[in-house]
């Protein structure tokens, strides 16, 4: 399971599961955001890239942030 802003380069190492982030700058969060907001944001990512991991793939395979 690859959390990244890049998908192409987690094909291109092989990541088989791979979650798109945020922003390049700041994949898992915003630094424009409050403290609250940004913790929402960062759970909302964990809790998808966790249900992502419990799916069966046969190939590398992009997860709809």
């Amino acid at each position: 399971m690859q959390i990244c802003t890049i998908t192409s380069i987690a094909l291109a190492v092989g990541a088989n599961r791979i979650l798109p982030a945020a922003a390049i700058p700041y994949p898992l969060g915003s630094p424009d955001l409050s403290p609250n907001q940004e913790k929402a944001v960062r759970r909302k990512l964990v809790d998808q890239a966790l249900a992502a991991l419990q799916c069966h793939v046969d190939k590398q395979t992009i997860f709809n942030a």
